[in-house]
């Protein structure tokens, strides 16, 4: 996720915030996802409508306390760093479905989710993640968008999980 998967907002918290509330109010996504902590709790704090926080208590891979944030359900998920769980497809699908906002709470780490609640999402929907230390990625969900992330997800190295 090093490179950019949608459009790049640079700057402040503040200022992408802000610039991410305008293109909702614009284009009324669906689904509004967000993927890290930072993130969530920037958009949620800022009043825009999130439908799914994907949260590991973690920002740059250091501990911090919980993002608050009203879920209708939270969902738990193990996730190890620089995997996909095979479990991440139906927790996020079914935090997708959800008719109220829902919190995906990791144990390990949720960067590579971003694919996964991207191929999850309706057509129509957002995607928003941390770009470290430049800002914010929108990713707007497509058959275009879709169908990129799922040619990366497919030439990943598949390792089936431990049962």
């Amino acid at each position: 996720m090093k490179n950019p998967i949608g459009l790049l907002i640079k700057g402040s918290f503040r200022y992408t915030t802000e610039r991410l509330e305008e293109l909702v109010a614009k284009r009324k996504p669906r689904k509004l996802i967000a993927v890290g902590d930072k993130v969530s709790a920037n958009i949620f704090g800022k009043g825009i409508a999130l439908d799914v926080a994907i949260v590991d208590n973690k920002v740059m891979r250091k501990p911090i306390a919980p993002v608050k944030l009203e879920a209708w359900k939270t969902y738990n998920l193990t996730n190890p760093a620089g995997t996909i769980a095979d479990e991440a497809w139906e927790i996020l699908k079914q935090a997708v479905g959800q008719k109220a906002r829902a919190k995906v709470l990791v144990e390990g780490e949720e960067d590579l989710l971003t694919l996964v609640a991207v191929l999850s999402a309706p057509e129509g929907s957002m995607v928003v993640y941390g770009q470290p230390r430049e800002g914010i990625v929108v990713v707007n969900v497509t058959e275009v968008t879709k169908r990129r992330i799922r040619e990366i997800v497919e030439r990943m190295e598949y390792k089936p999980s431990k049962d």
